[in-house]
């Protein structure tokens, strides 16, 4: 289930998780719903400070897949179709859609979105983790 991949941040409608070890920082959150998403303020996201659809809207601009969500009734991000594939300008690959991401040694993980390494130099195979020449920049 998506809204239990990193830390769950727990509202009365809504519960959004975050995986520190996918984000690279494109700040569309903060930037999306500053009252729920404040970097400033401990916890950082307060899931009740905006209406359930709003959150989940602002989660699903999150291009590396760190943020995910699920409605107290059970909803979870559906896949976008047809599954795109972009490279940025720093060699940061951008997918979303309905994607199945098999680790070297690990299981598939189902996921929506996420930003693969384009260089081959993360820590965090296959996820960017801008360790490499690749992905510095932090956006797509």
């Amino acid at each position: 289930m998506g809204a239990e991949r990193g830390k769950p941040y727990r509202g009365q409608r809504i519960t959004v998780s975050f995986d520190a070890r996918r984000c690279l920082h494109a700040a569309e959150c903060v930037r999306g719903l500053p009252q729920v998403f404040d970097t400033g303020r401990r916890p950082w996201i307060s899931p009740d400070a905006a209406p359930a659809d709003e959150v989940a809207d602002v989660v699903r601009r999150c291009p590396s897949g760190a943020l995910q969500y699920e409605e107290a009734d059970g909803t979870t991000e559906r896949p976008t179709g047809p599954t795109t594939v972009e490279r940025t300008a720093d060699g940061t690959l951008v997918l979303r859609g309905d994607l199945r991401i098999a680790a070297a040694g690990g299981p598939e993980v189902r996921e929506t979105r996420v930003m693969l390494c384009g260089c081959g130099a993360s820590g965090n195979q296959p996820y960017c983790d801008h360790s490499g020449p690749c992905g510095t920049s932090g956006e797509a």
